[in-house]
């Protein structure tokens, strides 16, 4: 619910979201956040035209809250990410252009520009290709929390890594590599999460200067 431009994150994204014309948008929210709840109701409400999924359940973590949304979700490709992610809309757009191109191949979003305490980082080829999620950096480039998969694919790992007491969506993203799935990364110029009180102040002078400033040249790299 923090406020960027006037606007909630939640809203910003579901916004943006509905601009690129999805079959679905499936939201989990735990159990204790009804203020949050209160606002996907009411956004829900007045865009009914939106086919929107709203589950309510408490997790242990990232990467059940991730199985969760897989089981509700439909047969396909599916573009997920968190709420506290930032990202230029126009980058947003190449993004879901070149996954749409191919949906049959994980496209994960990652960027080089890092701020954050505990980044992802990422090991790619030449090609392209994650070869390697890292605790430990520094790599050329860190997670952008964007994630471009299949559903069955990802639902059939996401539980396998459940099963084996896992958690932690880095864990799944190890475990997809481990069980031979093919990610590409698509870079964007930047990427923020919002995790701090001083974090809205520089999203909110970055998002006023994406107004005057061409965006950055995103794509698979």
């Amino acid at each position: 619910m923090v406020r960027l431009g006037g606007q909630p994150l939640m809203g910003r994204l579901l916004d943006i979201f509905v601009r690129h014309q999805p079959e679905v948008i499936s939201v989990i929210v735990n159990e204790q956040m009804t203020e949050v709840q209160r606002f996907v109701i009411e956004w829900q409400a007045s865009h009914r035209q939106v086919n929107l999924q709203l589950l309510v359940r408490t997790t242990p973590s990232s990467m059940h809250s991730m199985a969760a949304l897989c089981d509700v979700m439909p047969d396909g490709p599916m573009v997920c990410t968190t709420v506290d992610t930032l990202f230029d809309e126009a980058e947003f757009a190449a993004y879901v252009e070149q996954f749409a191109s191919a949906p049959d191949t994980f496209i994960f979003g990652v960027t080089r520009f890092v701020d954050d305490e505990k980044p992802l980082w990422i090991e790619a080829d030449e090609q392209g290709q994650i070869t390697a999620f890292r605790d430990e950096g520094p790599t050329p480039m860190v997670s952008g929390g964007l994630y471009g998969m299949d559903r069955e694919i990802a639902s059939r790992v996401l539980h396998q890594c459940l099963s084996e007491g896992q958690s932690r969506m880095r864990n799944f993203q190890r475990a997809l590599l481990k069980a031979g799935v093919s990610i590409k990364a698509f870079e964007f110029g930047q990427v923020m999460d919002i995790d701090h009180q001083s974090d809205i102040v520089k999203a909110e002078q970055w998002l006023s200067n994406l107004q005057t400033v061409e965006p950055a040249k995103a794509g698979l790299i």
